[in-house]
């Protein structure tokens, strides 16, 4: 209750000061992977829904098929050996002096999967949402097709998405403990393992404390998000 969580067994040092140092580290992984997902996701779903059962949609659930069947122990190796061993374009691991180009292979390596699971969750609610009435009316009324989908569409189908991305976000947030160990990157997932395999317990619990607050967290924000997307679901609550 007081926040003490107590001190390392390895370094003698308080838990809370050896968290606070690896959350921002943490959470700028986390906040990149969720760019690099958002930018590819959302135009790949929208393109697939809006060309249903054609091969722009093939190529759409092609990539994110890719995506979401490859884990990052496996893409995060390949992507060094591509990137940073044979071109020589980005640096291997490690967060260096503190360069963007340090970025880019972690968050693309942790963005991958969950670029791959909104990619069909963009389509699949579009798909639903476009066959409804008032898209039908939008569309009699004279409206180009994509102030249709960007206007009256998309916003409706974004609460799936929002789920999850709450979800998702949460896991980000809380270290992805194989994409920072491949890495080598000084966030809270790396700190865990090594906890973990030091034996430093009171590290280990204030780890485990820390994403499982932030857990509760995300989700928290991601209930208020519904009210704001779905006006009927905060009069429904004073209702």
């Amino acid at each position: 209750m007081r926040g003490d969580l107590g001190r390392s067994l390895y370094t003698q040092r308080p838990v809370g000061a050896l968290i606070a140092e690896r959350l921002p580290a943490t959470a700028l992984l986390a906040l990149a992977a969720l760019l690099v997902a958002v930018l590819l996701a959302l135009p790949l779903g929208t393109v697939a829904a809006l060309f249903p059962r054609t091969w722009i949609d093939m190529a759409a659930t092609f990539v994110a098929l890719i995506g979401v069947s490859m884990p990052s122990f496996w893409l995060g190796p390949l992507l060094i050996l591509a990137f940073a061993v044979r071109l020589g374009w980005l640096p291997v691991a490690g967060r260096g002096d503190g360069s963007l180009a340090y970025l880019v292979l972690p968050a693309v390596t942790l963005g991958t999967a969950l670029m791959a699971l909104l990619t069909r969750m963009t389509r699949a609610g579009l798909l639903e949402v476009l066959q409804a009435d008032y898209i039908r009316t939008a569309r009699a009324k004279g409206l180009s097709e994509w102030v249709v989908v960007g206007k009256h569409a998309f916003r409706n189908a974004l609460l799936p998405l929002v789920t999850l991305l709450g979800l998702q976000g949460g896991a980000l947030l809380s270290g992805a403990v194989i994409t920072e160990t491949i890495f080598a990157w000084p966030g809270l997932g790396e700190l865990t393992v090594r906890a973990i395999q030091q034996r430093d317990y009171p590290v280990v619990q204030g780890c485990v404390l820390v994403i499982a607050l932030i857990y509760v967290v995300v989700n928290l924000l991601t209930d208020l998000c519904y009210a704001w997307l779905d006006p009927r679901l905060h009069f429904g609550a004073r209702r």
